[in-house]
């Protein structure tokens, strides 16, 4: 194994066969803890020049957290339905609800 910069690790080589199937080094699968059985999601960056997989169940944890900071930050913004600005002022307020002078 070759750590890089950013604790990225290199596990080595791996070879494509003739069903499209490669073997996860062994030193990989002990450190990321999977197991036989575990889904990976494939991704491909926006160059395509390469893969990256995942492990289902982490992507599901950093989904989860994705929506909690979403539904907490909707509890902080609250719209004022009249103006649709997420902090109105107080006379932008009053005036929006029909606030007479």
């Amino acid at each position: 194994m070759v750590e890089r910069k950013h604790d990225t690790r290199l596990y080595g080589t791996v070879k494509v066969g003739d069903r499209g199937q490669v073997v996860i080094p062994a030193e990989a699968r002990k450190e990321l803890d999977i197991k036989p059985g575990d889904l990976l999601f494939v991704m491909a960056g926006r160059n395509r020049r390469g893969i990256a997989m995942v492990k289902a169940d982490a992507m599901r944890k950093f989904a989860e957290k994705i929506m909690q900071g979403l539904k907490s930050q909707k509890k902080k913004d609250t719209k004022h339905n009249a103006c649709g600005e997420d902090r109105c002022s107080e006379v932008e307020k009053k005036y929006a609800d029909g606030y007479k002078r």
